[in-house]
Formats: structure tokens, C-alpha cells, sequence
């Protein structure tokens, strides 16, 4: 990683905001790429969308939550938290 003195890369106004929160302190400024959210590039990410949808439906139609940890494989703590996740 390279560290740079801000003093030499940002312009003054800039610097003096940046000093008013972190003056003295060494701060990381990440990328400001448009990286893919968690498991967009593998299709996970779609998968755990459509099982939540099915989990939230079968929850719907009065499957109960120890019913459902057991059909999924998942603890009745991760099986609350898709139910009761405010959408």
C-alpha cells in the first residue's frame, strides 16, 4: 500500500475539510470502483434471493419456523431473521 501526504495530492479546501474529522490520523480511501455486490458474478447471490422468496412464502402459507430450519438445513435463527427481514 502507498502512503502519500495529503498535503501533496488534495487541494487546500479539500484538505482542511479532511483535517476538521481526521487531523493527525491515518485513513484509508478505498477505490471508487463499481464492484459487484456479494455473489452477482456466480449467480449465488440470485439463488439465496429465490430460496429466501420460498422460505418467506412456505412461512406465509403457515410452515412453521422449526419446520422450515429442518426443509433448508438451516438454524431457526437464520430462518427468522429471512422471515422477519423487512423487505
Amino acid at each position: 500500500m502507498n502512503y502519500k501526504n495529503a498535503a501533496e495530492i488534495l487541494p487546500t479546501h479539500l484538505l482542511e475539510e479532511v483535517q476538521k474529522y481526521s487531523e493527525g490520523m491515518v485513513i484509508y480511501v478505498p477505490k471508487s470502483s463499481g464492484r459487484a455486490g456479494w455473489g452477482n458474478h456466480t449467480g449465488l447471490r440470485k439463488e439465496l434471493d429465490a430460496r429466501n422468496a420460498r422460505i418467506r412464502k412456505s412461512f406465509g402459507e403457515s410452515s412453521s419456523i422449526s419446520e422450515l430450519a429442518e426443509l433448508y438445513r438451516l438454524s431457526e435463527a437464520a430462518i427468522k431473521k429471512i422471515v422477519y427481514a423487512k423487505k
